[in-house]
């Protein structure tokens, strides 16, 4: 389901999905905080919670500690994401004139220690290289899967395409809810999603959610850098740990394949 951006975002939390109302069946709140200079934002939900930096500067304070996070752009990787268990409330403040916080909650009983998640506690990495003529090539970032953060109900992540490049190919699909949140640079840029059967355009600030076992391959237009936040929900007893591919697209990966007839 394509959730269209209806304009700019308030200042103050812009719910997008509820884990117990709207697209309850991606089975996690999702939404993006505005802030200004001086707003000042707090959350004591009895939920898992993650907040990511998308841009801007902030304070942010939780427990007895207390961190100002600042980022240039979504494109680079100056990236910060706290997740806390459901009984810590948390503080943010507001430093710059404008900056964006991606917000992720979810039910989770696990009362697990509180961590910053950056690029000293993640995984960034060049996926694509090397087949497909290169239309694959992108940058991909994981904060949370389980074996970074194994207490979490949540995997959450940030791939970067290069303009007109491939993500999800060979198309794949998992048995897990998944939410993608979209911003392209400059933002008149627009990518493509294949849900299933059917074609998606998608623009800044758009949000897709993507239900259980559907494929879900995307390309960014050219001319245009394109980023999206995925954020896949754990289910109990079956976590995501790996993708399942389509078969009849594997050939691509597989050494000498031939992408054009031979005249």
């Amino acid at each position: 389901m394509k959730l269209k951006a209806q304009g700019e975002f308030q200042i103050g939390y812009n719910m997008i999905t509820e884990h117990d109302g709207k697209c309850k069946e991606m089975m996690m709140d999702f939404g993006i905080l505005k802030l200004t200079k001086g707003t000042v934002y707090e959350d004591d939900s009895k939920l898992e919670k993650i907040y990511l930096l998308l841009y801007g500067e902030i304070e942010i304070e939780w427990e007895d500690q207390k961190r100002v996070l600042k980022r240039d752009s979504f494109l680079d990787d100056d990236f910060a994401a706290l997740n806390v268990n459901k009984n810590i409330k948390i503080k943010i403040v507001g430093i710059s004139d404008d900056a964006e916080v991606a917000v992720s909650r979810t039910e989770n009983d696990t009362l697990f220690a509180s961590v910053l998640r950056d690029k000293s506690n993640s995984v960034i990495e060049t996926r694509g290289k090397g087949y497909m003529n290169d239309a694959g090539t992108r940058i991909v970032k994981t904060l949370m899967d389980k074996k970074l953060a194994p207490e979490s109900n949540i995997m959450l992540g940030e791939d970067v395409h290069y303009p007109g490049k491939w993500a999800g190919f060979p198309s794949h699909s998992h048995n897990q809810p998944e939410i993608y949140y979209y911003k392209f640079y400059p933002e008149n840029g627009f990518g493509l999603v294949k849900l299933g059967d059917e074609g998606v355009l998608v623009e800044h600030n758009d949000t897709i959610t993507i239900d259980p076992d559907l494929v879900h391959p995307q390309v960014a237009a050219p001319g245009y850098a394109m980023y999206f936040l995925w954020i896949i929900r754990h289910l109990d007893g079956n976590p995501y740990l790996a993708p399942t591919f389509e078969e009849e697209h594997l050939w691509v990966e597989k050494p000498g394949a031939k992408y054009w007839p031979e005249i």
